[in-house]
């Protein structure tokens, strides 16, 4: 799977690209990102890439000209190699990402291009030029560098073997059911008072799955109860009831 980044600030990914489990991908070659310099696509001697919006306001806008010629050229790239693209815009107005969304990237064979904003944001007529927008969230960064990374890890440790467990990423929060994931536990066996749940020391297999599932609807229906669907929450009411 290949992931192209456009950023003006391509050292921020170092650590990122060469740790833990996304570096064990790239090193195994399960993964490949790759880090485009907006900087490289900049205008004049300066290489300007920004400039004050019309109208007036506070900052500056990232101008239409680099962004959508460093777009190109990496969209070039890959269909020259037969390959398709899905060219994606990190700004706050996008689409909140989503589990649905990371399982949805993470199914496709396309090469998938991130560009980052900086300052106030992009000029309004790039958006043209992308086929979708994502946001991470109802809360503003300084640039979209770290909502790439969060997209980067979300999506690959659904993919193959970059997880190690594939079981592991099917039964966590939001991909069991859409819910949230029940409570674990692990050694020891009490702390401070708090004594681990005697089913789980049980054996007894069904029962431990039950558990799991009641404790997560239940969790779920206290904490975020909108993720619930209306199959849910008839059996969530009744828990509730009896808690």
């Amino acid at each position: 799977m290949t992931f192209d980044i456009i950023t003006l600030f391509p050292d921020l990914f170092s650590s990122f690209l060469n740790e833990s489990l996304i570096g064990k991908g790239i090193f195994k070659g399960e993964l490949e990102i790759k880090l485009t310099n907006l900087r490289e696509f900049g205008i004049g001697k300066h290489r300007q890439v920004d400039d004050e919006p019309y109208g007036g306001g506070p900052g500056m806008l990232l101008r239409p000209e680099p962004v959508v010629q460093a777009l190109e050229d990496r969209k070039s790239f890959y269909e020259n190699q037969d390959r398709k693209v899905r060219s994606i815009l990190l700004t706050p107005q996008g689409n909140p990402f989503q589990q649905k969304k990371a399982e949805e990237l993470s199914a496709c064979n396309e090469c998938i291009i991130f560009i980052c904003g900086r300052y106030e944001g992009f000029d309004e007529r790039i958006r043209d030029y992308v086929d979708e927008e994502i946001s991470g969230g109802d809360f503003i960064c300084l640039g979209g560098e770290v909502i790439a990374m969060v997209l980067i890890e979300a999506i690959s440790r659904l993919r193959g073997n970059i997880l190690g467990n594939q079981e592991s990423a099917e039964q966590e929060t939001f991909s069991h059911n859409g819910i949230l994931e029940y409570p674990q536990y692990t050694r020891p066996l009490e702390f401070r008072g708090q004594r681990v749940p005697e089913v789980l020391l049980s054996g007894h297999h069904a029962r431990i799955l039950e558990w799991r599932s009641q404790q997560a609807r239940q969790r779920t229906l206290q904490r975020r109860p909108d993720l619930l669907t209306e199959k849910h929450k008839g059996k969530d009411a009744r828990l509730d009831e009896s808690s």
